[in-house]
């Protein structure tokens, strides 16, 4: 659209009265905070009058705005190497240099603030100048727009009509079905349900026995998980120990697939990957577990940290998100013990810092960057929000505490979704998870001793009497590892067990794998049962067990049960024997991971009662995913209606891989013979937000930044 010089001079004269504006708030705060604060002043040590003392004031807030507009993007960009959390912290300390300096070109020397001092008002005055700008630009469609761009790092791009449209996937990690079906019938995540009833239709799917976002998201960004038979595993031919979300286990697992399907990934088409494990064949990354153990200025995965870093009050804001998280989570574990919540694990130590940067950090950074990746025009984004899977673990899949965050992530796909209604081509949203979670007291809780524990007693070796938990498979953990440049799991002591040290035993979740590294074959049952004669009787039998797979060298693989139940891996069938509490789908999803090269000596999954609905962890969670049984296995697809179904009427779709195909064929449709898209595939805030919502105001770029057309 051509814009007249009236309406030229409108846009010039509106975006000169903004200037003015927030220079002459940020000025009062200024003036309010010299007179609230012992150690900074506006005067001289004679005093001043009160007009001396307003235009020393507006000067220094002119120059701080200046300095922050001209010097902070470049004192930024040259950070990009350091630490995701240290740069963070750190931006408090530059914003504050950079008041200093202000206060230093005030002329006649007016201007005096104490370090300390600095850094709160740096902090104030960004916030103010922020949440002024954006209040004025609500009611201003171009101003709104332009305020997106310049905060995602980006120049506007003239629309194009004739655009084929990109596609954004949002994964919300660990988000079953039926945890979303709850949430949506609940009035939890009032977008999404507006969505499932006009534009978008909502679909499970059922994952592979390792219900877990390694080898969930390595088949859906990469197109295959083989050989991936649960989230740790130990390699005998390589003396490895691969836990998914280690930065080498993930760099090796995304090469193996490449390898596998010849093909670089879902994204490898201008593609953006945005807090994922893998790239998915991606240029353009921000938090990619894969890529995060790069060092050097070439590193495209830190550039995600300056389009966010970039505005000083983006630090703010999720900084002080940051301590309220941490703060919230004390509290909510308080209360939970004070009520005598059961089942409960323990939620100290490092576990709030954990949960504060996979709900707060995290998610800030990954959609500013697909805030940036729509307005850019990107083809196709995938991004991954971590923050309910955290909570969910140590909280519970359907607890108040992921309820809330379930609300805060509804939020923050509406805040993409009024996003994407500025982009240069219109935008089709899907959304996705890579598992389900399922509820249980933890296994060591309910009987006393660990999976480890119980393996050690059944191979006759001393099982010692301190406690011992197992580290925890939460994606965020070593993800927070990554970002502060610390070694992750198993990297500081060597990734190789120690010969003589007895089995090997690793927990994904409800799903235990038991490894003989002094064999350097998968040992069969009749081997086991020669050196343990009462192991494989002891797992089987026990009442928190459900199944154990095994090699035998007579029937090939074999599950055996409780009661002496024994059926050849060839010959399982749903709903028979042990089996019969999984559901379907569980022989099928048995059988491929027996094939795998790297599978365990012995395949332990815990027991599912269908009639409570709850699994046994071998890890601290009493949410938990990793193996078979119950919600952790039906994830969901909710897709925007004029792209196709996924598979046909009655059919159900199963496994990763194949939801890869469905994503693939879904990046192709829409373009016409010329690229023209079909008419109503742009996603617009109009058409995919309820009514009366706001921006939550602690998501980047947010401060309820929607225009208000109805006044």
């Amino acid at each position: 659209m051509v814009v007249g010089g009236g309406g030229r001079w409108r846009a010039l004269g509106g975006a000169a009265l903004r200037v003015v504006v927030v220079w002459a708030v940020s000025a009062l705060t200024l003036l309010v905070l010299a007179g609230a604060l012992p150690d900074f002043r506006l005067q001289s040590d004679d005093g001043d009058s009160v007009t001396r003392t307003a235009v020393t004031a507006a000067w220094g807030a002119g120059a701080f705005g200046l300095l922050g507009a001209l010097v902070w993007p470049l004192v930024v960009r040259a950070l990009l190497l350091v630490p995701a959390l240290v740069l963070g912290v750190l931006v408090f300390f530059l914003n504050g240099s950079l008041l200093l300096v202000a206060l230093w070109l005030i002329p006649d020397g007016r201007g005096e603030a104490d370090p300390d001092n600095a850094v709160v008002v740096a902090a104030v005055m960004s916030a103010v100048a922020s949440a002024t700008s954006t209040a004025l630009a609500v009611r201003d469609d171009d101003a709104y727009g332009r305020r997106l761009y310049r905060l995602a790092g980006r120049r506007r791009t003239t629309p194009r009509p004739d655009a084929p449209p990109g596609t954004v996937f949002l994964q919300l990690d660990g988000v079953g079905h039926r945890v979303l079906r709850h949430a949506l019938d609940a009035g939890l995540m009032p977008t999404l349900a507006a969505w499932e009833g006009t534009t978008h239709r909502l679909a499970p799917w059922r994952t592979d026995w390792s219900s877990q976002t390694g080898a969930s998201q390595l088949a859906l960004l990469h197109g295959t998980n083989h050989d991936v038979p649960a989230f740790r595993w130990y390699e005998k031919d390589t003396g490895r120990l691969m836990v998914s979300n280690r930065p080498a286990s993930a760099v090796e697992l995304q090469r193996r697939a490449a390898a596998r399907t010849g093909d670089p990934g879902l994204l490898a088409d201008d593609g953006a990957g945005r807090g994922n494990l893998f790239s998915g064949g991606a240029d353009q990354l921000a938090l990619v577990l894969s890529v995060s153990g790069r060092r050097g200025p070439g590193t495209r995965s830190r550039a995600g940290y300056f389009a966010y870093f970039r505005d000083p009050a983006n630090a703010t804001r999720t900084a002080m998100s940051f301590v309220a998280e941490v703060a919230r989570e004390v509290c909510q574990s308080l209360a939970a013990r004070l009520r005598g919540d059961f089942p409960r694990v323990p939620r100290g130590g490092v576990y709030p810092f954990v949960r504060a940067f996979a709900t707060v950090v995290e998610r800030d950074v990954v959609v500013a960057a697909v805030l940036g990746d729509v307005l850019a025009g990107r083809t196709a984004v995938y991004a991954d929000l971590v923050a309910y899977d955290e909570v969910a673990h140590h909280s519970g899949p359907y607890s108040a505490d992921a309820a809330k965050v379930l609300t805060r992530l509804d939020r923050s796909v509406e805040l993409i979704a009024k996003a994407a209604a500025h982009a240069p081509r219109p935008y089709r949203i899907v959304l996705l998870s890579d598992h389900g979670q399922s509820f249980g007291e933890t296994f060591e809780s309910a009987y006393g001793l660990t999976l480890r524990d119980l393996v050690r007693a059944g191979c006759g070796l001393p099982v010692s009497r301190r406690a011992r938990h197992s580290a925890s498979g939460a994606e965020a953990r070593n993800a927070l590892l990554s970002a502060l440049h610390r070694p992750v799991e198993g990297e500081r002591r060597g990734e190789r067990p120690a010969r003589g040290a007895g089995p090997v035993v690793l927990a994904s979740g409800n799903l235990g794998l038991v490894s003989f590294p002094d064999v350097p074959h998968r040992m069969s049952r009749e081997e086991i049962d020669h050196r343990y004669p009462g192991l494989l009787r002891t797992l089987a039998g026990h009442p928190g067990i459900g199944f154990v797979l095994v090699r035998s060298e007579r029937h090939g693989s074999v599950v055996l049960g409780a009661d002496g139940y024994e059926a050849p891996v060839a010959e399982l069938a749903d709903g028979v024997g042990p089996l019969a509490a999984f559901g379907p789908g569980a022989a099928v999803a048995i059988r491929r991971t027996d094939t795998f090269p790297h599978v365990a000596d012995i395949m332990v999954n815990s027991m599912y009662g269908p009639e409570t609905d709850r699994v046994h962890a071998f890890e601290d969670q009493i949410g938990s995913h990793g193996g078979l049984g119950g919600g952790q296995s039906e994830a969901f697809l909710l897709w925007p209606r004029e792209l196709s179904a996924p598979v046909a009427e009655g059919e159900e779709l199963v496994g990763a891989e194949s939801v890869h195909r469905v994503l693939r064929r879904w990046l192709e449709e829409g373009r016409g013979p010329d690229g023209v898209p079909p008419s109503g595939t742009r996603v617009t805030a109009a058409q995919e937000s309820p009514p009366g919502r706001q921006a939550d105001e602690t998501l980047p770029v947010g401060d309820g930044l929607a225009p208000d057309k109805n006044g």
